[in-house]
């Protein structure tokens, strides 16, 4: 598949429980053939899958840095499930966040598809990145309003015909990052690993903040490439190669001195 498109979509096995023991297992994650709907099509997750020769040597963590790992991880193993109270909850309140002046009539809705959902139920979409990709887009609305507004509304910019989904856009940025950071080994086995876990440390909202980051930068490439739908892999890909440039650099003690934090303040 090129980097215009596809009729591929992303889907990360979320498993309770899952056994990080080897440090060398493959990732969890995978990427499969599914239908496509609305714009989906160009939505698919440009991580590659990875083996074993592909990673080096683990790298040691801290005791901290193990407790904050872990905390993380645990979350990831949690799949949307709309039988749970906190889990539909949490999708009202996504709903209410972004439309604040509108009543949403169900959980299942064609209102949906005004937040960049593929159908009306937003739980088939949930898949590529479990319940943390619905806490990921809360986390979004509820302290970056503005940036989050600007986004689903597209109020920025000039903007394509054909735009990406902002909701399935946002699961495929959790799914991105999940592997980018390979954060389903039991220790990092890439420096890009190693060097979040830094941050996570510090603090344990840094997966939701890096997420905000890492949306914000994906609209302004979005615009400065004049991109449409067809392609999203090309920009998700920049997307990534920038963010981990940005992670690596050196005096970078916060995440709020990325330079592409900047972006996520409306300061381009």
């Amino acid at each position: 598949m090129d980097d215009r498109g596809g009729s591929f979509v992303a889907v990360r096995r979320i498993s309770q429980g899952i056994d990080r023991s080897n440090t060398c297992q493959s990732s969890s994650a995978e990427v499969v053939a599914g239908s496509t709907a609305w714009l989906g099509r160009g939505l698919s997750c440009v991580c590659a899958q990875g083996t074993e020769d592909d990673f080096g040597p683990s790298f040691d963590l801290t005791p901290a840095q193990e407790d904050c790992l872990m905390k993380l991880q645990n979350r990831l193993d949690i799949a949307y499930d709309s039988s749970i109270p906190e889990h539909r909850e949490s999708l009202i309140a996504l709903w209410k966040a972004a439309f604040p002046e509108e009543e949403l009539h169900g959980l299942i809705s064609e209102q949906w598809k005004e937040m960049g959902w593929q159908g009306k139920d937003p739980a088939t979409d949930f898949r590529g990145g479990g319940f943390i990709s619905l806490e990921n887009l809360l986390y979004f609305a509820r302290n970056f309003p503005k940036s989050f507004q600007d986004l689903l509304r597209k109020q920025e910019g000039e903007r394509s015909m054909w735009e990406y989904p902002f909701a399935v856009a946002g699961v495929n940025i959790t799914f991105m990052l999940i592997q980018m950071l390979d954060l389903e080994a039991v220790k990092p086995r890439t420096l890009i690993g190693a060097t979040f876990l830094k941050f996570l440390s510090g603090d344990e909202s840094a997966f939701n903040l890096l997420y905000c980051i890492t949306f914000a930068l994906m609209d302004h490439l979005w615009l400065a490439m004049h991109a449409s739908y067809m392609d999203f892999n090309a920009v998700m890909k920049l997307t990534r190669h920038q963010l981990e440039k940005e992670l690596l650099e050196e005096n970078i003690t916060r995440l709020e001195e990325l330079p592409s934090y900047a972006y996520l303040l409306g300061n381009s």
